[in-house]
Formats: C-alpha cells, structure tokens, sequence
C-alpha cells in the first residue's frame, strides 16, 4: 500500500468515528477537530485551498472605529478593548491553542497546539503544545502559561467562565502537554472547544511595569501587552487611535493556517464618534480600506460617489453561511412588565417587518424566525420523532400551543393586517392585566406600560421609529434613546435597559456557549449575553441536552427543541437576517479569486498590491 493510501484510510477511518458520533483511540493524536465529520483537508493539510500561498507582505491596511477605547485588557468587564483585542479568542495579539476553520463550519487545526486527544466518554482532553510556539520576546509557550491562562479567564471573563463551566480543572502533564479534566462525562463538544483558550503569558502579567508596579489582570490597562500573535501594538493615542505591526519573526507564520494570511505589515484603526462619521472617512480615503456595510439603505443608494463611479472603490457582495445571524428586540425580564409571557408576545405581534422591510431596506431582508437560522438546526412545522420525545417531559411547563400549532410570526401583507395583529396584542394585553384608558395603556394601579429602546447609533431610529409608533397606538409609552458607546456597553453589561437589540451568530454545533445565551445561572452575570434575563428550569434542561447530545441526529433534535421552546415564550422579538456580506474596498488589494464561502470573504488572505495603491495615492491626496 502506498503511503498516500495508507494515510487516506487512516484519516477515512478516524473520519467514520467523528460521523457517527464514536471517538476513535483515546491514546489517538488528532491534528485537525472536527465536530461535523472529516474536514476536507484530510490530516496533509497544506494551506486554505482558496488562499495564494506566496501573497505578498508588506503596506497597511487602514480601519475605523467607533466610540472610543480606554483598555488593552479585554478579558474583564471593566473598561472598552481597543479595536484588535478580543473578549473571546486572543484577536490580533494572542494565539489560542487551535484555530478555527475559515471554510468549514466547526473544523479548527492547529496552532499552539499541534495535536489534542480525549477518551471514549470524552472526560477530558489532551493539549499537546507546538515546541516552536513562543511569546513575542523570545520565551516558549508551556504547559503552565496554558494552565495560568484557563484559571484567570474562568475567573475573570464571564464569557469563559460560562464557557468552561464544565472543565473542573487544567493540569501540567509536561511542559508541553496540559490535560482538561472534565465534572461530567458525554459533553462531546469540551474536548474541541478547548482549542479556542486563549493563551496569555503567565511571567509578564506576573511581571512588573516600567514603573515597577505589578501588573493586574484583573483591572483595566493601557500598557501594551506582551503576546504571541501575528501582530503586536506599535503605537496608540487613547481613545482615538491604536495601530499595530506584523512581527516579523512571527513562530507561527509557515503553519498551514496562516500560510497566505495576515499579509499586512501595518493595521491601523482610527476612532470616529459615529458611524456616519465613519462613513464619509471611508468615501474620502486615506481612512478605511475596506468598509463592511450594515445598513441597507446606504447599501442601495449611498455608493454613488465619485470614487466608485471611477471603479476605485468597488462594491461586492459574498455569500455567508456565517452571516445568518438570529437578531432581535431583547425584552429584559428583570423589568417587571415584561415578565408575563402573554405581554411579550403581545408586543411581538406589534413589530411590522414587511412595511420596514419595504419602505427602509430596499426588500434586502428575510424574516427571522428561528435562533438557529439558515440549515438543518431551525425548528419548523409541529415537533415530531426525537424532538417530541424531548419535549414531552416538559409538556405541564410548557405554553400548549407548542404541540398543536406552527411557529408563526405575524404578517403585515394587507392593510387589514395592522388592525388585525393589534387588536390580538390588545386582547393579550388584557389578558395579563392591563387595558386602554384615556389612550393609556395601563395597570390596575394605573400606571402606563413604558419601554425604553436603548442604543448607541443614530441609525437606531430608522427600526426602532416604526416600531415605537405602532407601539404607542396600542398606548404605550414607548421611546429611544441613544447613548454614547461606553455607557452603552456599560448599560448592556449590566443589564440597565428595557428592550435592546441584539445580534447573535450561532454556530453550526451548539453547545456549551448556549449557557451564557440562556441559562439561569447566566442571567444576573454581568457581562452575560442572557440579556433576556431567562430563568427557566425547562430551558436550562434543553441547553444541557443539546451540550450532551450523543450525536448528530440527537443534536439536532435537542436543538430544534431548545429554538421552539424559546421562540414560544418570546423572549426576544424576531427582526431580520440576510445570509450575505456587503463589502466596499478601496481598489488597492490582490485578493484570491476564490473566497470561503462559510465566512463569505477572509480579508485576511487579501494584500497590497503596490500598483494600484501608488495609482490611487497619486490621485487622491491621502490615500495610502
């Protein structure tokens, strides 16, 4: 047998186990993850099939920001990262244990890590460290860094915290090994999701600063942190300006991730105080490269200035599995009116897509009806097989419509419709105990039903405008308000708002993320995403189901539970998805002519093609 053969029958083999759900050898090295059977790569993984291998380094790649910044630590809930730092992951300074996949949903490969393994009842896992892998002055990257680094983010970053909630301990095996012990047996997912630890240096958070003050993890700071990424910070102005620098001696940079990758020698990223000031930086040059755009509006109707008409801004559109994101008016139960489920729909009802969908985004959009948009996670139809099975422990918990009716979200297709769907809202309304009077929408005490939106963008208005209007019909106090980014984020946190919108990007594989989405022990966690502040034993139970899903088809099934369950308490009112990217660039890039199709577009494996930048530096002043 030939050695390309014997090494595709190993892979097939190992593959067969991940498909089915049965891991194969737990004294097995494995070099790729994989929780939706064998990555495409196969273990001879190269480089990214859609990257240019020998893409040329070197220019800068110029960004924007909005709001402001006053920390480089982003792992706490005190204080606004600068842009390239990450709250989950290391960003653009630190290395994380594995890497996930651009082209493949639920697919990581290695990066501090070169291998990982785990047992049969998946109790634990095995991280076996990159000998090459070391920080940016010269120091290796052991075993103890990896352990210091699990137990200050579990104790200090409500993501990981939540995140781990399961791993009970990370111990040294070696230098280069640290094993994950586990407080529960079946979690199919621990052993993969322990490749995106970020990993930070134990000896210089440990160390002291120029000034012979020891250095806080758990506080705010602004002294640049030492790290292992491609990139580390050259220069910053707070709150208004950080840029950083391709290392040159990069340890990581001929690993098949990042072969044809991060080809920038400079990223630089200058704050604006508002998106639309943001937006006539990019139209100007000089500011922002590569624009992704959000608004629909601006989309259809904005991208006429001169820079496009000559074609030295051009604007294109990727298809994204990623971009299919849940996004919503989250109602916070914590606020006594929203607390009864019969209100919560109620104002549901009041939130008219198709006349916003016309009138604002150009027909742009598609109605989001599940949390798990776009592929074989989103419930539909009545819950049957598996999924009934789940459900029916619950059936004395749950509203009974759930058995006997189709999730449907209303429609505002005729002119009749407003009335029809607001005479159903008040009729809710009543129900929970509040009436018109006077044009009040009011409680037996008296006092009006209010709802503040919170946000931090004017473009706020052009959703929450409509929908107040209406919701004032039904006499209700209902307003806006936009905050600056700090106390916006601050507000969020900490849970200080009535409603707010919220975008969240599922994952192929749900797993032990879903706890900090809806659990109870999330919801008075600051810094959580249960912004909902969800406390119910029936969701909590369907999270640990889909965590402890056996396999794909009883992952499936548990998912679609945990989507109808909280689609039928309407916890958050469903807005709108589009499953693409909407990019603008200024035309000094070469780029591969193939994208990812999963991320939609990796400006990662983009790079300045000097010609076309010297062109447009010589005919736009400030452009570079």
């Amino acid at each position: 047998m030939s050695k390309g053969l014997a090494q595709l029958r190993t892979w097939t083999v190992a593959a067969a186990f991940l498909l089915v759900g049965l891991p194969a050898s737990a004294d097995e090295w494995r070099t790729t993850s994989s929780l939706m059977g064998a990555s495409k790569y196969g273990e001879n993984f190269q480089h990214y099939d859609y990257v240019n291998p020998d893409a040329p380094k070197g220019g800068t790649l110029n960004s924007t920001a909005v709001g402001t910044f006053d920390s480089f630590n982003p792992y706490i809930v005190q204080g606004t990262p600068a842009a390239g730092f990450a709250g989950f992951g290391g960003g653009l300074l630190y290395d994380t244990l594995m890497e996930d996949a651009t082209d493949e949903p639920s697919v990581s490969h290695p990066l501090i890590a070169e291998a990982f393994k785990y047992p049969d009842d998946y109790s634990s896992a095995t991280y076996r460290l990159n000998p090459r892998a070391k920080w940016h002055d010269g120091q290796p990257i052991t075993a103890d860094d990896v352990v210091w680094s699990f137990n200050v983010l579990k104790a200090n970053s409500p993501q990981y915290n939540r995140y781990y909630a399961n791993v009970k301990e990370a111990v040294a095996i070696s230098d280069r090994e640290v094993e994950f012990r586990f407080d529960q047996k079946g979690n199919r997912e621990l052993p993969k999701i322990m490749g995106q630890l970020a990993v930070l240096p134990k000896h210089w958070w440990e160390g002291t600063d120029a000034n012979g003050k020891k250095r806080d993890l758990t506080r705010p700071t602004l002294e640049p942190p030492l790290g292992s990424g491609a990139y580390k910070v050259k220069s910053f102005k707070p709150g208004s300006e950080i840029v950083w620098e391709r290392v040159p001696d990069y340890w990581a940079a001929k690993l098949p991730v990042k072969i044809g990758r991060e080809n920038f020698d400079t990223r630089r990223y200058v704050y604006f105080q508002d998106d639309n000031a943001a937006w006539q930086a990019f139209t100007k040059g000089g500011y922002e490269d590569i624009h992704e755009e959000y608004t629909s509006r601006r989309w259809a109707t904005y991208y006429n200035f001169p820079a496009v008409t000559a074609g030295d801004v051009v604007k294109k559109q990727f298809d994204s599995q990623l971009f299919a994101r849940f996004q919503g008016y989250v109602m916070n139960m914590r606020r006594p009116q929203f607390q009864d489920r019969r209100v919560r729909e109620a104002l549901t009802l009041a939130f008219d897509f198709e006349t916003l969908n016309r009138t604002a985004f150009f027909n742009s959009y598609e109605r989001t009806n599940s949390y798990f948009i776009g592929g074989e996670l989103a419930s539909s139809g009545l819950p049957q097989g598996k999924e009934l099975e789940i459900l029916d422990k619950y059936k004395d918990q749950l509203p009974p419509e759930l058995f006997t009716q189709e999730f449907k979200l209303p429609v505002y297709d005729t002119p009749q419709a407003q009335r029809t769907h607001l005479q159903q809202a008040v009729k809710l309304f009543a129900e929970a105990g509040w009436k018109i009077s006077n044009g009040r929408m009011v409680n037996a005490k008296g006092d009006q039903f209010t709802v503040e939106i919170l946000g931090n963008d004017p473009r706020d208005e052009i959703v929450a405008l409509p929908y107040i209007n209406t919701l004032k019909k039904l006499g209700i106090n209902a307003s806006l308000r936009i905050v600056d980014t700090g106390q916006y984020v601050n507000r969020v946190n900490n849970f200080d708002f009535d409603m707010v919108g919220t975008v969240l990007a599922q994952s192929e594989s749900p797993g032990n993320e879903q706890r900090d989405f809806w659990s109870s022990k999330a919801a008075d966690a600051p810094g959580s995403r249960n912004l909902a502040g969800i406390r119910n034993p029936v969701v909590d139970a369907l999270v640990d189901r889909v965590i402890f899903a056996t396999d794909r088809e009883d992952l499936v099934a548990a998912t679609h539970a945990l989507d109808r369950v909280l689609l039928w308490n309407y916890y958050v009112v469903p807005q709108y998805y589009r499953a693409v990217r909407w990019v603008a660039y200024w035309n000094k890039f070469g780029m591969p002519e193939k994208q990812p199709s999963y991320l939609g577009a990796d400006t990662d494996s983009w790079w300045i093609d000097q010609a076309k930048e010297a062109a447009l530096q010589a005919k736009y002043k400030g452009v570079n």
